[in-house]
């Protein structure tokens, strides 16, 4: 073995093994012509010699640096040439990185940490791009005609001291090699690789088993586009620059985090970005013990899924927000739907119906549009809306029918057209059981455990609908539903005999929505049962004012009970809290 200092190249292929997957044939024989056509011509113009190649990956020795970076740029500037001809699928685009180092020459090949480390540069290299150690960059500064990116000292896998790396700025990087991949036609989002702050590699069985987690909870979202996990971690390892990576990947959300463990216990960060823009959207922190690995993964994963779902549609609301009325399909239609809906109100109702029966024109096979109509209805009968009682009841009933038909395995479909059938139509049963269906289908959505929570109540079961809305806050304590979550926890708790928590949650939503009638009934309810009559008058009081037409019957049928003992407890709470028969 010899011992010798040398400028090392290390290149892959990026996106390789999906091209392999797709088509193995024509990947090896492109492959085969950029290696023999443009790489060993420029390595032999430039002294290097290839001292190994496995796959897609190559490994090259100069006698100086100067001479490695230099055929290093000329190659990629060939590359995207020859690219320039092919369709996006079909391109080779390589990864490079290089340093300067000691290395172990041992028959026809070398090896040692000056090796290493410029195989975790080309890591750090962007797709079609250079990237260079310190000592690279000493060594060709003002000796070349490139202007350099300093990225800092960079923590590479497996190499205990940081690296400080450097970008060389070549023209012809990925975004003139080969164009993005266009944006689907609904929200789409990456989970990149948690980075593992823990200083030590065993731990990145940890990191990546979460994102393995959120990758998959993701993909139980029929409404969203979510990039393989294969393709996630191609930038594992590697500085990413998130907008890049939302660009290359074609989504417009991307997840990322980190990992740090110190003696049992872990700690979690989160953050979720707009790729166009750069703008966080959202970032928490999540903390536990490691005694148990498993379950803490599927925590984490939970919390984190059911954060990011609801921030995902605030931004797709408000992005379409932004577009000309002329211009809106039916995603667009839907979306103006969701964001009527969620302002609870009998106007917001109504806006949210015109958009919604628009989304249906324009798709009649838009399942969720359908079911979202169904749940408009629902909260209409909540706020005593109805202008047409008898025709809204029927409509309902269309609607939901013709969601499930369209599609019996979208967890949105099935929970908001199971609510319809319990609420609206009474088919408790029925409903209750699409609800559950929709949330073994997909666990993670916050409001799909709402509905069962009252769902559940209805039937008579208030100690699981409590346990059901408990689950519901721990998902998404933060979701711009969060005051149905409470009226729903007050439904339960009153249900439940526990009074006086019932009128502490039913206060809590009205507060935030004082126009729901639902919510003020239970709140008054809860007062006049908890022996707290002062509060039971004052609230009935100014509920006759808003709507003088309120009375024992008609809210004795805002929301169906199954059990004679729950009916009769609730006719003794509106009639003891004043309500007029």
């Amino acid at each position: 073995m010899e011992r010798r200092l040398a400028a090392i190249l290390a290149a892959d292929v990026a996106g390789y093994s999906r091209q392999m997957a797709v088509d193995e044939t024509g990947t090896l024989a492109r492959l085969n012509h950029v290696r023999t056509e443009i790489i060993e011509p420029k390595v032999d113009q430039f002294r290097g010699h290839i001292v190994g190649s496995a796959g897609d990956s190559l490994l090259v020795e100069f006698n100086s640096a100067v001479s490695a970076v230099e055929c290093a740029v000329k190659t990629q500037d060939a590359l995207a040439s020859w690219n320039e001809g092919l369709s996006e699928e079909n391109r080779v685009i390589f990864r490079m990185g290089i340093n300067l180092g000691d290395v172990i020459a041992d028959r026809d090949t070398i090896f040692g940490d000056g090796v290493n480390i410029a195989a975790r540069l080309e890591k750090l290299a962007e797709p079609g791009g250079v990237c260079v150690a310190h000592s690279v960059f000493d060594q060709v500064k003002g000796k070349l005609p490139y202007a350099y990116d300093d990225l800092g000292a960079q923590q590479v896998h497996n190499i205990p001291q940081p690296v400080h790396a450097y970008r060389v700025k070549i023209r012809t990087l990925i975004e003139s090699a080969q164009k993005s991949p266009s944006l689907p036609d609904k929200p789409s989002i990456a989970v990149l690789p948690f980075n593992n702050m823990s200083g030590d590699p065993d731990q990145e069985y940890f990191a990546d088993g979460i994102v393995e987690e959120i990758i998959t909870a993701l993909s139980r979202f029929h409404g969203l586009f979510v990039i393989a996990r294969n393709s996630s971690f191609t930038y594992k390892g590697r500085a990413v620059d998130v907008k890049q990576a939302g660009r290359e990947l074609g989504v417009r959300y991307v997840l990322e985090g980190s990992v740090r463990k110190a003696g049992s216990r872990v700690r979690i960060t989160a953050q979720l970005i707009d790729s166009s823009s750069g703008v966080h959207l959202w970032a928490d922190r999540y903390e536990g013990a490691f005694e148990d690995i498993f379950d803490l993964q599927d925590q984490v994963m939970s919390k984190v899924v059911g954060a990011i779902a609801p921030q995902i549609e605030r931004a797709e609301i408000e992005r379409t927000k932004r577009k000309p009325p002329e211009n809106l399909d039916a995603y667009d239609q839907y979306l103006r739907g969701m964001e009527g809906f969620h302002k609870f109100s009998r106007e917001g109702s109504k806006e949210a119906l015109s958009h919604l029966y628009r989304a249906t024109e324009l798709d009649p096979s838009y399942a969720a549009a359908y079911s979202m109509i169904a749940r408009i209805y629902v909260q209409r009968n909540a706020g005593d809306w109805a202008e047409d009682q008898a025709h809204e009841v029927a409509e309902t009933e269309k609607v939901a029918i013709k969601a499930v038909e369209l599609d019996r395995n979208d967890a949105v479909v099935l929970a908001n057209a199971g609510f319809a059938f319990c609420d609206i139509l009474g088919l408790v049963e029925e409903g209750d059981a699409m609800i559950d269906r929709a949330l073994e289908l997909n666990p993670n959505l916050a409001w799909i455990w709402l509905y069962s929570s009252w769902t559940k109540t209805s039937l008579g079961q208030p100690e699981i609908a409590i346990e059901h809305i408990q689950r519901a806050l721990r998902l998404s304590p933060n979701d711009p539903l969060t005051f149905s979550f409470h009226a729903a926890k007050a439904w339960a708790e009153f249900f439940a005999g526990r009074f006086s928590e019932a009128y502490a949650s039913a206060e809590s939503a009205i507060r935030q929505r004082p126009g729901m009638l639902l919510y003020t009934c239970i709140a008054a309810c809860s007062a006049a049962l908890a022996e707290r009559h002062d509060d039971a008058r004052r609230i009935v009081t100014r509920m006759l004012q808003a709507n003088p037409s309120v009375n024992v019957a008609k809210a004795s049928k805002l929301i169906p009970l199954r059990r004679a003992e729950d009916n009769a407890r609730w006719t003794e709470g509106l009639r003891k809290a004043g309500l007029p028969e």
